[in-house]
């Protein structure tokens, strides 16, 4: 077991003045210090070789290795391991070899500013981040805490809430939080206009008006929501279909057909950083399912070219898989060898053949097969009658 050699210190904006004692000797004892500008200037009293952080900023592991030996400190922002470095470099190097020393968060302190408890309040991150993923986070009554990826983001994310409806949400801007400069910008969404410095974090209090567009991240979207061409997993349908997937946190789907995208965007958006692959031959759809990404908050959508099963070999192992078109015996098998244990497969057909094949496939690994139809009341003349959808067979298995 290796001894620890590597400290990582989180610091604010008080400097060296809000390290505890102990963190404070680490410090003034290191051989090399790691950090950002800022970092650097908030520790400068301490005479340490300093390096900078490098650029790709992937090569910080590398880096770090090379100095195992020394005695060695990488300062990052308020907690380490909450959205910050620490926890990329606990992936990489092993606990045994790290001391972390934490210092209050920027959730921490915004949640004492707004006097809101932060157990009631959703803390996200898009900072190096798409910012259009906190869309899935807009609703009603509900208190966001985001760390910001520079001065334009509350601007953004202010037109986001503006355009669903939102636009009387409060926002506030705080920023040099626990230090001599610390500020704070507060407005409202639809007329926001503050120049805000571009190390800040956010908070939201989403107010919807009566027509603002409810987004509910159980899935079951309406299908109004998508841009399609008519060819998609319908709302209840998609919603029976998400619930056998099993969205569940950091969990990777392959949405083999993924067509508008509406089933991996549902994925994506039911648990806190689900991955998603939509495996789609035309280029129209692929658009579609990006266009409809962006706009549900599922900016990170990985979106590939061609064909299943060829196209499946290589790509990441997934957790789920949803086969919503060109369902064959080749496809099943190179899904299902692919599968993780414990994965959850499903396929919906609506053709006759595809439904014969579906029957063939259960009669040989089991799994549960359903026949779901969905009515939708429409005018007929001067009355209203049932109009009945296609009906589609589902078929789910767990592999064990």
């Amino acid at each position: 077991m290796s001894a620890p050699w590597l400290h990582i210190v989180g610091i604010g904006e008080d400097g060296m003045d809000g390290l505890l004692p102990a963190t404070r000797a680490v410090l003034e004892g290191a051989e090399v210090i790691v950090g950002g500008d800022r970092h650097h200037r908030l520790s400068e009293a301490v005479t340490a070789e300093r390096v900078a952080w490098p650029h790709p900023f992937d090569a910080l592991i590398g880096m770090l290795k090379e100095m195992r030996g020394r005695r060695v400190v990488v300062l990052a922002t308020g907690d380490p391991l909450w959205y910050s470095v620490g926890a990329r470099i606990g992936r990489s190097i092993a606990p045994t070899e790290i001391v972390y020393h934490p210092q209050l968060s920027a959730f921490q302190l915004s949640a004492a500013r707004m006097g809101w408890s932060l157990a009631d309040v959703e803390t996200l991150t898009v900072h190096g981040r798409p910012v259009e993923q906190m869309i899935a986070f807009i609703q009603p009554d509900q208190r966001l805490l985001i760390l910001t990826t520079g001065a334009e983001t509350p601007g953004q994310i202010a037109a986001f809430l503006t355009e669903r409806g939102f636009g009387d949400s409060p926002m506030t801007v705080l920023a040099a939080m626990g230090g001599k400069d610390e500020a704070r910008f507060d407005g409202i969404a639809r007329s926001w206009d503050h120049e805000v410095p571009a190390f800040n974090t956010l908070a939201v209090e989403c107010l919807a008006a009566p027509d603002a567009a409810l987004l509910p991240r159980v899935p079951g979207l309406a299908d109004a929501l998508f841009v399609h061409d008519g060819t998609m997993t319908k709302q209840e349908v998609r919603a029976a279909t998400l619930a056998k997937l099993m969205p569940m946190r950091g969990a990777h789907l392959w949405d083999i057909g993924t067509g508008c995208g509406s089933v991996a965007i549902e994925w994506m958006r039911a648990a806190r950083y689900a991955r998603a692959t939509g495996i789609e031959p035309r280029a129209d759809r692929r658009a579609m399912a990006a266009s409809n990404a962006l706009a549900l908050g599922a900016p990170k959508l990985d979106l590939v070219e061609g064909k299943a099963p060829e196209v499946l070999e290589g790509l990441d192992p997934p957790d789920a898989i949803f086969i919503g078109g060109g369902l064959s015996a080749g496809v099943f098998d190179a899904a299902w060898e692919a599968l993780r244990p414990l994965g959850r497969l499903v396929a919906n057909a609506v053709t006759l053949e595809s439904e014969a094949e579906l029957v063939r496939l259960h009669g040989v690994h089991g799994g549960e097969l359903v026949r779901l139809q969905v009515h939708r009341a429409e005018p007929v003349g001067r009355f209203s009658g049932w109009r009945p959808g296609m009906p589609v067979v589902q078929w789910s298995l767990v592999k064990r």
